[in-house]
């Protein structure tokens, strides 16, 4: 993967109109320029910062990221990062107890206490929460809410759970055409038994009206990114153009690990996995290091607004175009 340091904010706005000068994005066209969310070119303040040291860009990160959020979605709600910062804060560290600190987060976001259903298997237990559309399609958004044995799993992956809830409390707002259902699943750290115990019990007949599957693992150390490897090549090209038409710094790659999309991608059903690793990822991930204090709060939010634009042009488009 390609290294970079510390990211800083972007601002969203609202535009009914496609950007000039974009590219194609092969056979999501249509998919790509319904109307969006189009993202404030900062990509001159990004090139000049990329490269500080990580310790000088953060205080420039809160000193611009609080409040700075503006624009319009048709009553869409697009969180502050004071507002993630405030869930990056405070992490359970105990995996016993992880279950029951996602279900309080998820009710601080809105979700009711008869909304949040466990789903109980034989070996893991998954959160859920939906978000009902007018159509019988479906769209997943899951993270993983359990850790490795060592550290605090604050990048891996509560920073994923993190992004999840507010992508939870500004879908909840709207009224989407396809029913969302975020998932928080159990012990992916031990072979992806909770996506997998979910995506085995879709009946086959029904896997069909799963447009797509977005994956949300470890944020906090760089630009967000496709997890390759993990992802069906369609969805990966359609957050391509995401990134592309919004001036966001993106990549993607082939990394040695794996991810809770591989489970639905195994199955037929449209997937991607969306980190924020980089450079000595490794040297964090599974091991005492992996705290709050390895986190970096521009790195998670703009992982944020990424994955909101991309949930959003997933609910506008046909699922057919995806497969």
């Amino acid at each position: 993967m390609e290294t970079v340091v510390s990211l800083a904010e972007t601002l969203a706005r609202w535009t009914g109109a496609a950007q000039e000068g974009g590219e194609p994005a092969d056979s999501v066209e249509s998919c790509v320029s319904h109307p969006r969310f189009v993202m404030m070119r900062w990509m001159g303040f990004l090139k000049t910062i990329l490269f500080l040291p990580r310790w000088r860009l953060l205080p420039l990160v809160f000193l611009i990221l609080p409040g700075s959020v503006s624009g319009q979605n048709v009553g869409m709600p697009v969180a502050e990062a004071n507002a993630l910062r405030s869930d990056l804060t405070g992490i359970v560290c105990d995996n016993e107890m992880r279950r029951q600190a996602v279900r309080d987060l998820l009710a601080k976001h809105g979700a009711g206490e008869h909304e949040i259903t466990s789903m109980a298997y034989k070996k893991v237990t998954n959160l859920a929460v939906e978000v009902p559309g007018t159509s019988p399609e479906r769209v997943v958004v899951g993270a993983h809410y359990d850790k490795s044995r060592r550290g605090c799993g604050a990048i891996d992956n509560w920073s994923g759970i993190v992004i999840l809830a507010h992508l939870y409390k500004a879908i909840r707002a709207t009224k989407p055409n396809k029913t969302f259902v975020f998932v928080a699943f159990g012990r992916e750290e031990e072979g992806l038994l909770g996506s997998k115990a979910m995506v085995d019990a879709i009946p086959k007949e029904e896997r069909a009206n799963y447009c797509a599957m977005v994956n949300l693992d470890s944020f906090g150390m760089g630009r967000p990114q496709v997890l390759e490897n993990a992802s069906t090549g369609k969805l990966t090209r359609l957050a391509q153009a995401v990134a592309r038409e919004n001036d966001i710094p993106f990549a993607s790659g082939i990394a040695a690990g794996n991810s809770d999309s591989s489970s639905f991608r195994s199955k037929g059903i449209p997937a991607v996995t969306l980190h924020g690793l980089a450079g000595r990822f490794s040297e964090v991930l599974h091991s005492s290091a992996d705290t709050e204090r390895a986190v970096n709060l521009g790195s998670v939010y703009l992982g944020y607004q990424f994955a909101l634009l991309l949930v959003q042009r997933l609910d506008s488009c046909d699922c057919s175009e995806l497969r």
